[in-house]
């Protein structure tokens, strides 16, 4: 190499503070970040080797009380004399790209002056209780699972024995769509959750939700002849109702305008509709679209032609569930 040109890379500086770029009155947090952003900036710019052990060095020593102690000492006036900036200028850009980057962060900006196990924990919070609240929105708003309490479903969704008419030993638990009906109005044959009315609370000593599936729209006319259901005098095709499942009643309900009648497909034991009337659209919660408990009766209750890839894609058995058609 010719006289003149060699690198000032090979400088060997020995004050801790200059090699670290801090004043003699740093404290241990602010000697700390300083050390990180130096070796961060030598890794990047492949200055590694010496310079990491001479970094690791100067840390050692000022981070100990007794030798920092000594060294100022024995060095006192003389580490200061040298600006911090004179030995090292590059790594100024580094520090400058680790201030915007840590600024994109609100959290980090509003809690800057904050200890770090302060600013630690509050991430924490915040990220805990940001998850919280999209699970909360989650279920009020988009997906909601529901357990199936009754019989009244059997045998297309169980509940648990010892209950009256189950056939399972473990109750199906179902998701519903809960925004889908903002989209769209209910289709005959889909199974729904929705609020129990008052009249359902009297007739059956039950609250909260049910879940049955929808037999009449509104302005139609219900009629069931020893338990066979017709719509506007039409039989309708039930071919999720088995037969042993069918009960011998009769009766007419008419569907008011904005109201839905619905049915359980165990008629002999289902409480619905045909005990407390139509229900208004208001109470409409949403439409069970999977049953994703027990294991084993994992599937998609389809609402779209695309359900079969859809269950595919998720490794579930998928069993289709008919539409039923006025014929």
């Amino acid at each position: 190499m010719a006289k003149g040109t060699e690198s000032t890379e090979d400088v060997v500086v020995t004050d801790p503070y200059t090699l670290l770029g801090v004043g003699r009155g740093a404290t241990i947090d602010e000697i700390r970040d300083a050390y990180w952003r130096q070796v961060r900036f030598h890794s990047i710019t492949g200055n590694a080797g010496a310079r990491l052990e001479e970094l690791q060095e100067a840390y050692e020593t000022l981070t100990d009380p007794s030798r920092r102690a000594q060294y100022d000492a024995v060095n006192d006036g003389a580490a200061a004399a040298q600006p911090p900036s004179a030995a090292l200028p590059a790594p100024q850009p580094a520090v400058e790209h680790e201030k915007r980057r840590h600024s994109r962060n609100p959290i980090d900006r509003l809690t800057a002056g904050l200890p770090r196990p302060w600013r630690v924990a509050i991430d924490w919070i915040v990220t805990i209780a940001g998850a919280i609240a999209i699970v909360l929105a989650i279920k009020a708003w988009v997906v909601n699972p529901y357990r199936i309490p009754s019989s009244s479903m059997e045998p297309t969704l169980h509940c648990a024995r010892p209950g009256v008419g189950c056939e399972a030993r473990l109750s199906d638990r179902v998701l519903a769509n809960r925004f889908i009906y903002h989209f769209r109005s209910p289709h005959r044959g889909e199974i729904i959750v929705f609020n129990t009315p008052q009249a359902a609370e009297n007739r059956c000593g039950a609250s909260g939700t049910f879940v049955k599936r929808l037999i009449g729209l509104p302005g139609e006319t219900v009629r069931e002849r020893d338990g066979t259901v017709f719509i506007d005098g039409k039989k309708l095709n039930e071919p999720y109702v088995k037969p042993g499942r069918r009960d011998n009643e009769s009766g007419t309900w008419p569907v008011p305008t904005g109201h839905y009648f619905f049915m359980g497909d165990n008629r002999a034991q289902s409480c619905d509709s045909r005990r407390w009337g139509s229900v208004p659209r208001k109470d409409l919660i949403g439409k069970v679209f999977a049953t994703y408990w027990p294991p084993y009766r994992i599937s998609l209750h389809a609402i779209f032609p695309g359900a079969p890839w859809l269950g595919l894609l998720f490794v579930v058995p998928l069993r289709r569930r008919r539409r039923s058609d006025v014929r």
